[in-house]
């Protein structure tokens, strides 16, 4: 019988006190909520230039454009361009236009691989300006 009295005081002593756990909850909520307010996320303030009907000047300086395709071919004044032979059109066309600033048009789907190459390629070339303008997928 001694037994029986026992036990019954044990299940009775068995609740879980909850408190330290609520304590602990609600201090690293107000932790989580005073260092939310000093994350500023960073951003750029970009200029777009407004769209125009009108044609560019025909003193205005000419740009060289690489076009990256999504299975990553490389065209350069409409005709495809060998990836060992980037610099040198980049070096042909920069001997015509010294000032011109190499547009690289990549494709959302093309590899980065393609694009890190050619962007290695104008700057072996010593374009002065080197210009990513992706090109598809969401944005």
């Amino acid at each position: 019988m001694s037994r029986r009295k026992k036990g019954r005081k044990a299940e009775e002593g068995n609740d879980i006190d909850l408190t330290p756990m609520l304590d602990v909850v609600f201090i690293m909520l107000i932790f989580f909520i005073v260092t939310a307010s000093f994350v500023r996320e960073m951003g750029l303030d970009v200029n777009v230039p407004e769209d125009s009907d009108q044609p560019p000047p025909e003193d205005a300086e000419r740009n060289i454009m690489v076009r990256i395709t999504s299975d990553n071919q490389i065209w350069m004044d409409d005709r495809r361009v060998d990836e060992q032979a980037v610099r040198s059109n980049i070096e042909r066309l920069r001997a015509e236009f010294p000032q011109a600033a190499v547009i690289i048009q990549a494709e959302s789907a093309a590899n980065a691989r393609t694009y890190v190459s050619v962007a290695d390629a104008a700057r072996a070339a010593q374009a002065p300006n080197i210009v990513l303008v992706p090109v598809g997928g969401p944005q």
